[in-house]
């Protein structure tokens, strides 16, 4: 295997992991609609508990910040190739990110909760650092993610720390999304979603430091591709080896400062930010634990290539499991949500990540891309004077911070 095939293997993988650790999370949310069914026997009840911890401590928060990873790889491989031909490619990612926010509306319609319109808007932040040194690109990413809103509150925050907090403003959004969830029809729901819903979900991203995360982690996955990490190499596995170490040392700590609230004696007014902050980093480390546990792992284990399929049409399988899933557990599909608890959905979820895995694969065996990754491949090179495919599997030179 050379260094572009297995560069290639595993950042198709991760994203492929991604996909499927969002379609279960997903899917045990309801996509969106938290709703326990009632008269389970206790012993289910105590499963499903069970269930749903263990796949946030495991995905919650952290499986969109793999794909920001990708994303920013992902940028900087289409803009190094067309750079090699001389050509800048920052308009053509501009226009590009049009059209992603276009698939990112369409998707809301069905899942308020979609990332695509946030990553269309949050990824023109790449523009203005593209050609920047790595070092300079590495201090804005810390900034970010130190998540200076949060402080700002903090501090604000400190004269009166025992002050008392109104509720965060998304959760009135999210409770008017219920009753078209549960009681509406298809319009209904597309119309709340892309209005109230859409709403809610922005002030969520900014309540919970996703607006100043999410730049980051593009940010430092841009970065990854600058220094080829995902190539495999002695170097890069020692690498990814000290980023375990590390990243599981962090973690620890910060879960167990965010997970003891009760241990942290301060008043709620400045006990919201600072929890604010420490969940965020809390799940950045365990990003990092899972990205490089991953990568270290593809170097030996070749079944993590079961993922790749739908890793190749990420952006197909995201759309489509959001417009499955929401008519499985909305009220005006199956309605699933009143009578599956962790367990049932989780289980509905595997079957899904399964038939969406065969999908593709059945797919790319006709074809070079997904259905809309050929759409937005298209839309996004329309008006070029020639082919423009970005030639992915190119060497990527090995630069220093």
């Amino acid at each position: 295997m050379n260094a572009n095939s297995s560069r290639l293997d595993v950042i198709d993988a991760l994203r492929g992991f991604a996909i499927v650790s969002i379609m279960l999370l997903h899917n045990i949310e309801h996509f969106d609609f938290y709703f326990s069914p009632s008269g389970l026997p206790p012993w289910l009840m105590a499963v499903d508990k069970i269930i749903w911890d263990s796949l946030f401590f495991l995905f919650g928060g952290k499986s969109y910040a793999i794909f920001a990873l990708l994303f920013g790889m992902t940028f900087y491989i289409q803009d190094h190739n067309r750079s090699l031909r001389g050509q800048d490619f920052r308009g053509r990612f501009a226009w590009r990110m049009v059209l992603l926010l276009g698939f990112g509306v369409f998707n809301s319609m069905f899942y308020h909760g979609d990332i695509l319109s946030i990553y269309a808007v949050l990824g023109l932040a790449l523009i203005p650092v593209a050609r920047l040194r790595n070092g300079v690109v590495l201090g804005i990413a810390v900034c970010l993610l130190l998540l200076p809103h949060a402080w700002v509150e903090f501090l604000l925050a400190l004269p009166n720390p025992d002050g008392k907090l109104a509720d965060p403003a998304s959760w009135a959004y999210f409770g008017r999304a219920e009753k078209y969830m549960a009681h509406g029809s298809a319009f209904d729901v597309w119309r709340g979603n892309l209005s109230n819903g859409k709403i809610g979900v922005i002030r969520w991203s900014w309540e919970n430091g996703r607006i100043f995360q999410i730049p980051a982690l593009f940010m430092l996955g841009m970065l990854a591709g600058r220094l080829s990490l995902f190539i495999q190499s002695e170097s890069n596995r020692i690498f990814w080896r000290k980023t375990l170490l590390a990243a599981a040392l962090a973690f620890i700590p910060l879960y167990l400062l965010k997970s003891s609230p009760d241990a942290w004696h301060i008043g709620a007014a400045v006990y919201r930010p600072l929890l604010v902050m420490v969940t965020s980093w809390s799940n950045v480390a365990f990003t990092l634990v899972l990205v490089s546990g991953f990568t270290l792992l593809s170097y030996s284990a070749n079944w993590l290539k079961i993922f790749s399929p739908l890793g190749r049409m990420s952006l197909t399988s995201y759309v489509v499991q959001s417009i499955i899933g929401t008519s499985i557990y909305y009220g005006y599909g199956l309605g699933l949500y009143q009578y599956t608890g962790a367990s049932f959905a989780l289980a509905i979820g595997l079957t899904l990540a399964l038939l969406q895995r065969q999908f593709s694969v059945w797919w790319l065996g006709r074809h070079k891309q997904g259905p809309l990754e050929t759409l937005w491949h298209k839309a996004t090179w329309i008006g070029a004077h020639s082919e423009a495919v970005p030639n992915i599997g190119a060497n990527i030179p090995k630069n220093s911070l």
